[in-house]
């Protein structure tokens, strides 16, 4: 008699004790594939064999990584700064460079335009104002309408949808291959990407690699070729670099 009893309880026990357990079981997969994603990006700590590319240390997590950008795009003196003394003087810089790429045939008022890195959104504005009106920014923090959010390593974009892309903060990838990389894939066969870089000084304490020359760039846009280089006073970025996505 003990026997019947016994065999239906271990059945009942064993079939609990099952779905407790694989629901935790499910939870600390999840975790585990959470917490690999948000701390290293997917990627181990950044390095570059490249003499002319060097990544800089202290990066242990990918974590780590924004919240040093948010310090720097998050400082309210700074954010005030930007949106009140800066803002029509950025304005007024950034319209120049873009009016010069239109006259180059770089730039068309048709042309869907992508900033990025833009923070408060001046170049976007410079844009909009010399007539390129589909335009928009990506940043961490978003500054709408102009600046919506978004990792320039990981574009929130389709492929190959814009004309044009512009920016100032390839001193500021700690993968600087995923930056090109998502440029290439956003850019439209033909398009292009102006890039703003420091090469003649360091740029400041918030970047996260420094470039010492063009060279590491032109290997870094495989899909593409080098229209011009040319020298800048771009607010401490000295050099423009273009290129031009392969048809």
């Amino acid at each position: 008699m003990k026997e019947k009893y016994i065999k239906p309880f271990v059945s009942k026990y064993f079939f609990v004790s099952l779905l407790l357990t694989i629901p935790f079981l499910l939870y600390l997969s999840y975790k585990t594939s959470l917490g690999s994603t948000t701390k290293t990006g997917v990627e181990p700590p950044p390095s570059s064999t490249d003499p002319g590319l060097k990544i800089r240390p202290g990066y242990s997590t990918y974590d780590s990584y924004i919240q040093r950008q948010l310090n720097k795009t998050l400082n309210p003196k700074l954010r005030k700064i930007w949106t009140t003394r800066d803002w029509n003087r950025k304005i007024q810089v950034f319209s120049g460079f873009f009016n010069d790429l239109k006259q180059k045939n770089l730039l068309t008022d048709s042309s869907r335009a992508l900033c990025i890195g833009a923070r408060m959104g001046q170049e976007v504005e410079a844009l909009k104002r010399v007539g390129v009106s589909d335009s928009i920014g990506i940043d961490l923090v978003p500054s709408l309408p102009l600046v919506m959010k978004g990792d320039f390593h990981h574009q929130p974009f389709d492929d190959e949808i814009f004309d044009f892309e512009f920016s100032n903060v390839f001193d500021h990838a700690l993968y600087p291959h995923k930056f090109v990389d998502e440029i290439q894939r956003t850019l439209k066969p033909g398009g292009i990407c102006v890039l703003h870089v420091a090469l003649s000084r360091r740029s400041d304490k918030y970047s996260a690699n420094d470039l010492f020359s063009v060279e590491p760039l032109k290997k870094l846009f495989k899909k593409s070729e080098l229209v011009h280089v040319r020298t800048v006073d771009g607010f401490g970025l000295d050099t423009e670099v273009v290129f031009r996505k392969n048809k």
